[in-house]
Order: structure tokens, then sequence, then C-alpha cells
């Protein structure tokens, strides 16, 4: 196991360049022959944060202000790191099979396809996040010291997605059925991990609340929402992080474990 470590840590070193170079041509590739091209990486996420806002706000008549802030900031401030996991589930899974041609052609190595693939996806996600920070701003909500906090909750995203599409997007580049399964548990993924309801108020309802704080993506959401919305700092809940930190142990030795049984048979199977 040690060795493949290595193996899979040279690999990125040695094309560190490379993985910017690519994560770049991904964005290229995402966008290209849209009459919008890059605009689409704004509009479409925009159009999804309106139609949910007017849907609670306005439908389901639960709108109401969180801690002061209008619903429509907690809203934007939960569901856009959320794209970036939406992309991950679906494009990180599949990253081996869409680069296939880099595996069979140019012996690129396995494990870096899915490290470019996250990089992409996150860079798309700062901007989004960055605009989110200029709305809380114009909206007469300035900075505030927990804002110290976000470049960590970003580093807990990439890490946690990235050793998650290192594991996934291997199996997926041998099983079809796995890759369905994935994005078949998208939707209730989204629905259950609290992005569009609080779910820090059900944090002493029995068992719930253990499934919760199981949960790495609402781990992720209520930690930038801690930023920017409830002042509160990461340290504050140090089970909730040791149990993401236990997420990420358990995928980076799960993703170890399917590099060493996969990585031979990749070339063949694709």
């Amino acid at each position: 196991m040690f060795n493949v470590l290595k193996e899979i840590i040279a690999d990125h070193l040695g094309n560190l360049s490379q993985i910017f170079k690519l994560a770049r041509a991904d964005l290229v590739k995402t966008y290209r022959g849209a009459a919008l091209g890059w605009s689409w990486a704004i509009l479409r996420p925009g159009l999804t944060l309106f139609t949910y806002w007017f849907a609670f706000n306005f439908g389901l008549r639960s709108g109401a202000d969180v801690n002061g802030f209008p619903f429509f900031l907690w809203l934007a401030v939960g569901i856009t790191p959320w794209f970036y996991m939406s992309d991950m589930l679906h494009s990180g899974t599949e990253s081996i099979r869409k680069y296939k041609y880099l595996v069979n052609k140019m012996k690129f190595p396995v494990s870096v396809i899915p490290t470019f693939v996250s990089v992409s996806k996150l860079m798309v996600n700062m901007v989004l996040m960055l605009i989110v920070l200029i709305i809380f701003w114009c909206a007469g909500y300035g900075p505030t010291i927990y804002y110290l906090q976000l470049p960590f909750y970003l580093l807990c995203s990439f890490l946690f997605w990235t050793l998650w599409a290192q594991l996934s997007s291997l199996l997926a580049a041998v099983s079809k059925d796995f890759l369905n399964l994935v994005k078949s548990f998208v939707t209730p993924l989204f629905w259950l991990s609290g992005i569009l309801w609080r779910a820090d108020t059900l944090e002493n309802n029995g068992w719930v609340s253990w499934v919760l704080k199981l949960n790495p993506i609402t781990y992720i959401i209520n930690g930038f929402r801690d930023c920017l919305v409830f002042d509160r700092w990461f340290f504050q809940a140090p089970d909730k992080l040791l149990f993401f930190v236990s997420w990420l142990v358990i995928l980076w030795l799960l993703s170890l474990w399917a590099y060493k049984r996969l990585r031979k048979e990749i070339p063949d199977v694709l």
C-alpha cells in the first residue's frame, strides 16, 4: 500500500504543471460550442438558485430570514458549494471514462485524471463563491473575521471530492452499473443533506443528528454557512470535524486499495 501511495504522489508531482493545463482544457471543453460560452458557468447555477429561492419564498412560503439574514443569502451560501459537489459526483465519477484517450494513447497516469477534473470544477466554484460574497457585501453584510475559515472549508471540499473521484472513477471505469448507481443518488443526497433546510435545527433529534454528523456534505455546507451567516468557528464542533476527517481517511484508504487492484486493468477495460 505504501508503494502505491508513493506512485500516486510521484505521478502528481511529476505532472503538476500538466494538472493545471488539463484543468483549463477541461473548462474550455465543457463550454466549447455554446453561444454564451463561459457565461453558462454562472448562468446555470444562477438560474437554479433563483428557481429554489422563488419556490421556497413564494410557493412553499417558508423563506423566512435566517439568523437575521435574508433567506436568499442563506440559500446562496449553502447551494453554491453543492454545484461543485454535484459536478464531482457526475464528472468526477466518469472522469477516467471521459478521458480514456489519455490512458490508452498517451499512457497518462490514471491517478492524475480525477485530480485535474476536480481542480477544473473547483475553479468555477471559487468564482461563484466570490460572486456570493459580493452579493453579501452589496446587501450590507460586510466581511467578518469568520471569513478566515473559507479557505479551510474550500480545502475540505476539495480533498473530500478529489479522493471521492479517485475512488469512484476507478470503479466506474470497470462498471457502468456503479456509474449509474452514483447518478441515481445525486438527487437524494441533495435533499437529505441540509442544503434547502436548516440541518442545525435537528441536531438534538436522536438518530437524525448522528446521520447529519456523519454526512460530509452537511458538514461542508454548514461550514460555509458558519463563515457567512452564523459566525461560528470550525473548532467549536470537534466531534463533527472528527467525523469528517474519518471520512477523508476512509476514502483515502479505499482509493489506494482500488488503485492497487485496478490500475493495470483500466487500459484493457477502456
